[in-house]
């Protein structure tokens, strides 16, 4: 499973952060980004697609279902 962020609908309410800091993390300019590595992969959008841990895929899949913004995309 792979994930990403679209920074243009993200609302930077932290709550993907808050359920899957491992892959999840807002950055400076207020925005969530998807993380490998312990670094945040960028620039962001689709550009930005990271494998997700078999471990992490139901907190993936949380926090896409609780995005405000609608803005979390998983390919399987």
């Amino acid at each position: 499973m792979k994930v990403w962020v679209d920074q243009e609908y993200c609302t930077g309410d932290g709550l993907c952060e808050e359920l899957c800091p491992q892959v999840f993390r807002l950055a400076d300019d207020g925005l969530a980004y998807v993380m490998e590595g312990g670094e945040i992969r960028g620039p962001g959008g689709r550009t930005g697609t990271v494998a997700v841990p078999p471990e992490l895929e139901d907190e993936v899949l949380d926090a896409q279902a609780q995005c405000a913004g609608e803005c979390i995309y998983v390919e399987r």
